[in-house]
């Protein structure tokens, strides 16, 4: 994939970054001074709260189990300037749980601090009446809690530990957030008998980044209930690794990102394998593996392989007289999407069993596409599932089979050759089509050979073409007929708001476009129901103005990009366009009778680079009592690096300000 994501990937066996810089934050829990509450932050002077402070550490420790836990500490102090900051002083902490045993919570403590009279006034959290626990899967335990006492201009800090048995949960750690943090810092202290995978993104420079290795005694102790207890010490190597950000700006969502959480400044592990003293293993399979335990796995692939001869009362009749498998395969296609309920767009595996799927006629993404993909193998057709994180999701990495990546379960069948994805979880999409949602780089087959696939928005060029003649009526009246046809992937955004809300309140938002007084007749919107092709609507229409000395008419009328789509200045991450464009717009007018034309805007062609990854095409004539414009702009592909983005920014100002030109007619005199 052709995006640059700025991540690293570091492994414990970094050689030592020497000159550790010995800076440390100045703040301490409990120590608030009411200097503290006049502070100016030159950060971000429009910020409705600023994060002092925000410190983690990680290490890992023997445990009385006779082996090791995580122990991860976080401090975190925050000013709330105004009452829009207030959300931040509601906090949730993550905890992971497999069964009844779960990640342990310790030591919380929270308190507001609020400066009245020159003094500073504590507010304590009761952190055992009002920490509220939510169970949100069986693997995700939610603690939350609000702060008391908030107010404007209020301070609030807090502390706690997570004692954690599962190894594989290294905490992350997120450098920024929602608003500027001054002070960002994560420790962390691991043996060298346990090796993860360090996985760092985002755009900010490190102001400390540090390795110190040391050596160290780990104590290990086994219960042996009424018996003693076996105590074992293993010593071993330690790596002490420090990162620090200063001065973090809060990350802001933009246009055309496929999800900020892609850009944040932030370093995650995955555990790899342990070494000796320990008995050696390895954790992070490859694909090969993690595909073959997938297809074998009773809530993935296994269902897929068995007879499934239960299938043969719905997939019989829906394939007789079909006469080949292209046939085949559109018409199971066509029976799941029109019949099942989408439950859930983001899951991997089955909550459920197949039988149950069909008989219920709902599922999740995973369950619809792979009852999908069982009927397509029962009914003799090579198909396979893949799996795939969707752009709200985030980017996956080819590299690391790093399952929390993955969201997103569709279809792929190969008929002659070809190879087609399907996924039938959305009522209105065409035979062969992926919404721009799954096009977000590396993605898997789940097969014997774990083939990686590359869904690209840059492989998807969507058309739309536009035609509008303008001219008078026998009364006077200008009017006009406009003719469009919309790429594929709006056309299906139009099928999903006309379900929703009827043909008479697409129409009516069209005339609004218009910006002006217009009426609409004969609106007519044809293909609506051939979901594998795009729409065609046409309609005539009347402008009501009142006859004048000038006229004024925008050639473009509601077809303009009113604004840029980039409106700020600067911008730190790509732009994620979900496809590559090209629209043309088409413009003639005949000049009613008793005018002519007073101003015409000029033409122009302009490219976006000199590679010509785009252009803006706008070119206007006038012939006698016939006015012809022609305004095109192409996308070429939809992915920019974030140092493409001042260029893109000026080349859709430019774009802005032409197609809002107007066409000015003067009655002659």
């Amino acid at each position: 994939m052709k995006f640059k994501l700025f991540f690293s990937i570091l492994f414990l066996n970094l050689s030592l970054i020497k000159g550790e810089a010995q800076d440390k934050v100045n703040v301490k829990f409990g120590k608030v001074s009411p200097e503290d509450f006049v502070k100016i932050y030159g950060i971000d002077s429009n910020a409705n709260a600023v994060v002092i402070a925000d410190v983690g550490s990680s290490q890992i420790i023997g445990n009385f189990k006779g082996w090791f836990s995580l122990e991860y500490k976080r401090y975190c102090r925050v000013h709330l300037l105004n009452k829009n900051g207030f959300d931040i002083a509601t906090q949730e902490i993550p905890l992971y749980s497999e069964g009844e045993n779960e990640e342990k919570l310790m030591d919380l403590k929270a308190v507001t601090y609020n400066l009245e009279n020159g003094k500073v006034i504590e507010t304590k959290l009761d952190t055992k009446e009002n920490v509220f626990k939510d169970k949100i899967n069986k693997n995700l335990v939610i603690k939350k809690f609000t702060f008391p006492n908030i107010k404007e201009g209020s301070i609030v800090e807090f502390q706690y530990t997570i004692n954690s048995d599962y190894l594989r949960n290294l905490q992350p750690w997120a450098f920024q957030g929602d608003y500027p943090t001054l002070w960002s810092e994560y420790d962390l202290r691991l043996p060298g008998f346990f090796n993860y995978v360090f996985l760092s993104q985002g755009y900010q420079r490190f102001y400390i980044q540090t390795r110190k290795n040391t050596r160290d005694n780990f104590n290990v102790t086994q219960s042996n209930g009424v018996e003693a207890s076996d105590h074992i010490s293993i010593a071993a190597d330690v790596a002490d690794y420090r990162w620090v950000v200063k001065d973090a700006p809060a990350l802001k969502e933009e246009g055309y990102v496929s999800t900020v959480k892609n850009h944040i400044q932030k370093i995650e592990f995955e555990l790899t394998a342990q070494s000796e003293p320990l008995a050696p293993h390895v954790f992070l399979s490859s694909w090969a593996k993690v595909a073959d335990d997938m297809l074998k796995d009773e809530d993935f692939g296994l269902p897929l392989s068995k007879d499934n001869g239960w299938l043969g009362d719905v997939v019989k009749p829906l394939i007789a007289g079909a006469s080949n498998k292209m046939e085949k395969a559109k018409r199971i296609y066509a029976y799941v999407r029109d019949n099942f309920t989408c439950t859930d767009y983001s899951e991997k595996w089955l909550r459920q069993s197949l039988k149950n799927v069909l008989k219920t006629k709902n599922g999740t993404v995973a369950e619809i596409n792979l009852l999908l993909t069982a009927m397509m193998r029962y009914a003799d057709i090579y198909a396979d599932p893949v799996i795939l994180s969707t752009r709200s999701h985030g980017y996956t990495y080819a590299l690391y089979p790093i399952m929390s990546k993955f969201n997103y379960v569709i279809c792929a069948v190969t008929i002659d050759g070809n190879q087609i994805f399907l996924d039938a979880t959305r009522p209105r999409l065409g035979f062969g089509k992926l919404t721009p949602a799954c096009y977000n780089g590396h993605a898997r087959i789940i097969n014997s050979e774990a083939t990686a696939l590359d869904f690209s928005a840059d492989s998807l060029m969507e058309r739309k073409m536009t035609s509008i003649l303008l001219n008078t009526n026998n009364k006077g009246e200008l009017v006009g007929s406009l003719q469009q046809l919309p790429g594929y992937f709006e056309s299906h955004e139009i099928r999903e708001k006309i379900k929703e809300k009827g043909k008479d309140e697409f129409f009516k938002n069209i005339k609004k476009a218009y910006g002006q007084d217009v009426e609409l007749v004969n609106t007519q919107i044809d293909s609506i129901d051939n979901l594998d092709e795009s729409i065609k609507i046409s309609y005539d229409f009347k402008l009501n103005e009142e006859k004048a000395d000038l006229v004024y008419v925008n050639p473009m009328f509601g077809e303009a990009y009113k604004e840029n789509p980039f409106k700020f200045a600067e911008r730190f991450y790509p732009v994620e366009m979900p496809y590559a464009s090209d629209e043309t717009y088409i413009f003639n007018m005949f000049v009613p009778d008793g005018y002519e034309v007073d101003e015409l805007p000029k033409s122009m062609v302009v490219k976006l680079n000199q590679e010509g990854d785009g252009q803006f095409e706008y070119r206007i004539s006038q012939s006698g009592n016939t006015i012809s414009m022609r305004s095109r702009i192409q996308l070429k592909r939809a992915y920019f690096q974030s140092e493409e983005y001042e260029m893109l920014r000026e080349f859709f100002n430019m774009i802005v300000k032409k197609q809002n030109e107007q066409i000015v007619l003067k009655k002659k005199k």
